[in-house]
């Protein structure tokens, strides 16, 4: 069984994602099979976790996912790798209000240990307070290594290991300030990794950087093997249903945020599953019952977009003809009929949906949600749950039409309605991450909902294993 190690930080921005990076290219370089996880919902460091690994990387997320969807996808990690190097999200304790979905939350049930990645730029011995208080917050998770970044000097790395060494916590590294791996952001994270042109020297020199700086061997010996049970009955029920038998899947940079664990598991469930790039002018499969377009950054490409004639022309003969169109985020905003981009110019789109979308004043919509299905269909019947959530600047200009989703947050306060569907045509801004199961009635109620999603469930049966 492979073992892991968490890559976590005190908050983000610290430099975690480029160390994991360098951390996986090294270990792929000298012949150590490593294969990656990511924390939480994000759809853009799996694609580099790929890249520096050669491995598909899978999203983990404690909050969103039922226990045996998070035990089967941290089984299957693992199945053909010596180690796993999971990069967690945001702060270590960051996550929902109640820590599910949290990196401590993922080392609690893995039992898999965390190195924490420490920007030491301004800082000295008072490094040790923040230590020992990572240390000390949550008996539960295994603090056991830390990698100082972006250090000044050796100097400075002197003083920041004494600062260290009266804890119980191995120093694995110091990294030198190096302004160059700087990856780029825009408004819903970093630039996605099949933009970079360069994105192969640039792993090769995070790698290097590991390689000359942090004690990798040392980091290893400190992985463990997971706590989570494996699933003995093989492929699990899809975390979302087959919305059709063949399946066209928007797919390039403009439509990129789909997760590949739902994909499998729709193949899994007997349905083919074609791709087809819109940016190309790609109409989806004509044969395709089904028809859908992930999120991404439709936004950057909209009147490019709207002049692909033959891809808006094919989404509408597959509403015509009845086939399953769904979206998600940017997919929902180009099933509109309209999208204006952030000059203000409006750009005409498949009008499949009576939705108008704008960039013009763009406002910060971002957090986890749970939501339940208004109208039976290709999603489940009426009272169906959904975990997952929102990430957006769009704001909806017009919306005419039935709500597709009631809503609720992470604390279980409503939200509000979201989402359109008119007759086989359908979506939302928020991306569905795993179906929880409903107990009875409808509503969304939390009363209603039986939450396996949120971890708890999880700790429980461990318990009981224990």
């Amino acid at each position: 069984m492979a073992r892991g190690v968490l890559i976590a930080a005190p908050a983000s921005g610290s430099g975690k994602t480029v160390i994991t990076l360098g951390l996986l290219r090294h270990l792929r370089n000298t012949g150590v099979a490593a294969a990656s996880i990511k924390v939480g919902p994000d759809f853009i460091d799996p694609a580099f976790h790929a890249a520096a690994s050669g491995r598909s990387c899978l999203n983990l997320d404690t909050w969103a996912m039922r226990p045996e969807i998070a035990q089967d996808l941290a089984t299957r990690a693992g199945e053909t790798a010596e180690v796993i190097v999971g990069e967690g999200v945001m702060g270590l304790f960051d996550g929902a209000p109640d820590g599910a979905g949290s990196t401590a939350d993922v080392a609690r049930l893995t039992g898999w240990p965390v190195v924490l990645v420490v920007d030491a730029k301004g800082m000295g011995a008072s490094v040790a307070a923040l230590l020992q208080g990572f240390l000390a917050h949550r008996r539960d998770v295994a603090v056991r290594g830390v990698i100082f970044n972006r250090v000044g000097s050796g100097r400075h790395a002197d003083i920041l290991r004494a600062a260290a060494a009266p804890l119980d916590i191995a120093v694995l590294g110091c990294l030198p300030r190096v302004t160059a791996l700087h990856l780029p952001h825009r408004h819903l994270g970093l630039v996605q990794a099949s933009e970079h042109a360069d994105l192969e020297a640039f792993i090769d020199s995070a790698a290097a950087l590991v390689a000359a700086h942090v004690d990798v061997q040392k980091l290893v010996d400190l992985a463990n093997p997971s706590r989570l049970p494996a699933q003995p009955n093989g492929t699990l029920v899809p975390p979302m249903p087959p919305l059709g038998q063949r399946i066209a899947v928007a797919r390039d940079a403009a439509f990129a945020f789909a997760y590949p664990f739902i994909l499998d598991g729709w193949r899994a469930a007997g349905a083919h599953i074609s791709t087809f790039s819109p940016l190309a002018d790609e109409a989806p499969d004509a044969t395709a019952d089904a028809v859908v377009l992930p999120g991404g950054y439709p936004e950057l490409y909209a009147g490019r977009l709207a002049g692909n004639a033959r891809f808006l022309a094919g989404v509408r003969a597959a509403a015509a003809r009845g086939a399953v169109v769904y979206g998600e985020c940017g997919g929902y905003m180009v099933l509109g009929r309209g999208l204006i981009d952030g000059d203000g110019a409006r750009h005409a789109m498949a009008g499949v949906l009576p939705l108008e979308t704008s960039f013009a004043a763009p406002r910060l919509t971002l957090g986890y949600r749970q939501v339940v299905v208004r109208e039976g269909g290709p999603l489940g019947r009426a009272g169906t749950v959904f975990r997952g959530h929102e990430f957006h600047f769009a704001n909806t200009v017009r919306s005419e039409g039935a709500p597709m989703f009631a809503c609720r947050d992470a604390s279980g306060d409503e939200t509000g309605d979201a989402g359109l569907r008119i007759g086989s045509c359908m979506g939302s801004f928020i991306h569905l991450v795993d179906r929880v199961e409903v107990t009875s009635g409808f509503g969304g109620g939390t009363g209603d909902i039986a939450h396996a999603g949120d971890g708890v469930a999880l700790h429980h049966h461990l318990a009981r294993q224990a």
